[in-house]
């Protein structure tokens, strides 16, 4: 998974605003006690990262992993 992909999905799955506050303020206890992005910086998986995110959120599995065509970014 790219950070790219990571971007992509967080905004679907959580809205634009949503994904930049959970991603830049939610502390994840799962991959360190540290933020989204401060875990990217870190060298954390990216997967590992979208995992935590979402448990953290409770995103039932079947959301996390597709983004249906038409909202895909061109």
């Amino acid at each position: 998974m790219r950070r790219s992909e990571f971007a992509e999905l967080a905004d679907h799955v959580f809205g634009p605003v949503l994904a930049r506050t959970y991603t830049h303020d939610l502390v994840l206890e799962e991959i360190g006690g540290v933020t989204a992005v401060e875990a990217l910086e870190r060298g954390v998986a990216v997967r590992a990262v979208w995992s935590a995110l979402c448990d953290a959120m409770d995103v039932p599995e079947s959301a996390r992993w597709e983004v249906r065509d038409p909202q895909r970014r061109r």
